[in-house]
């Protein structure tokens, strides 16, 4: 940015938004990047020697530092003890100095402040725009075109789950969450740890919905929630006492969200089993018809049961 101010071209808020999850490239990336290509003729592949691989490295490696990380400087520091226990181990093994957190600490703290106003949920704001194409990486895994993908079909339960650790704003850490995983059998199938259980969070599938251009969803377990007095549904969470109506993509901010619910009235009959729209309860029915209207895309099939058959086809995602 300096280098375009510095070319009279005109930079601010108004015509530049960054990601806020984008990764930042380092001064260790570059000198890693750097490295690597002068340290053997052989292997060196012609890098810019910005530091571009090793950041993406970083990415996959869920270590690195995004933009706004520089939001919360009270979760930035153990940030970057976790990059720097990567970083270090490799400037070891080539007998480099190891790098002292503290400076980048510092560094990035003298940054935050020029470097967050262009912070931005672009996502979002693309969203708003145009069509995304997010989906189309399926297309690129399999060698073809984007133009090759005819209709996007999304998976997701009618509760929400959760494996591992880190933020889960609808999770039920109590008997509902318990009854939850125990009827929908929610238990790692390697590890046999259980999953973490949750009431449907129509906000986060909202936001996928919308950043991978999903046709129609395939709604399964439905069943699991049969016999539930009432049903809680996630309609928007609360941020530090303001209502957002997005997931955040900053870890800190993730952990402070609350969820603002939406109560249904739940059903007693079953649904185990059921085919067709007919063996379905009116209520379990209108929980279905409430779930499309909040993620903003319709319901294509719906899985009742852990049998291919009991399945309600009710848009064809082949014909469609």
């Amino acid at each position: 940015m300096a280098k375009l101010k510095g070319q009279g071209v005109a930079v601010s808020p108004e015509n530049l938004r960054v990601a806020e999850n984008v990764t930042l490239i380092l001064p260790l990336h570059r000198e890693l990047d750097a490295l690597r290509e002068t340290g053997n003729a052989v292997t060196a592949i012609g890098t810019t020697r910005r530091g571009i691989g090793p950041a993406y490295e970083d990415k996959v490696g869920r270590r690195a530092i995004r933009l706004m990380d520089l939001a919360d400087l009270d979760t930035l520091p153990h940030k970057i003890d976790r990059l720097l226990a990567h970083h270090n181990a490799l400037r070891r093994g080539l007998n480099l100095e190891e790098i002292d957190g503290g400076g980048i600490l510092q560094e990035l703290t003298r940054l935050a402040p020029q470097l967050l106003p262009y912070a931005e949920t672009v996502w979002r704001l693309l969203d708003q725009k145009r069509p995304n194409t997010v989906a189309a990486q399926a297309a690129t895994g399999t060698g073809m075109g984007p133009s090759a993908v005819g209709y996007v079909l999304g998976i997701c339960k009618a509760y929400t789950t959760r494996v591992g650790q880190g933020p889960f704003p609808t999770e039920q850490d109590n008997e509902i969450g318990r009854r939850i995983g125990e009827r929908g059998r929610e238990f790692g199938t390697n590890t046999g740890r259980p999953r973490r259980c949750g009431w449907f969070d129509a906000m986060l599938v909202r936001q996928t919905v919308r950043t991978c251009g999903i046709n129609g969803l395939a709604l399964t377990k439905l069943d699991i929630l049969d016999g539930f007095d009432t049903i809680e549904v996630c309609v928007g969470y609360m941020l530090d006492g303001k209502e957002i109506d997005h997931l955040p993509a900053g870890e800190g901010a993730q952990a402070r969200v609350v969820p603002v619910y939406e109560t249904i009235e739940g059903w007693k009959e079953p649904t185990a089993n059921a085919r067709s729209w007919a063996d379905l309860p009116a209520q379990a029915i209108k929980y279905v018809r409430r779930v499309e209207e909040l993620v903003g895309c319709p319901i294509a099939l719906l899985s009742t049961s852990p049998e291919r058959e009991d399945t309600i086809l009710v848009q064809n995602p082949f014909e469609a």
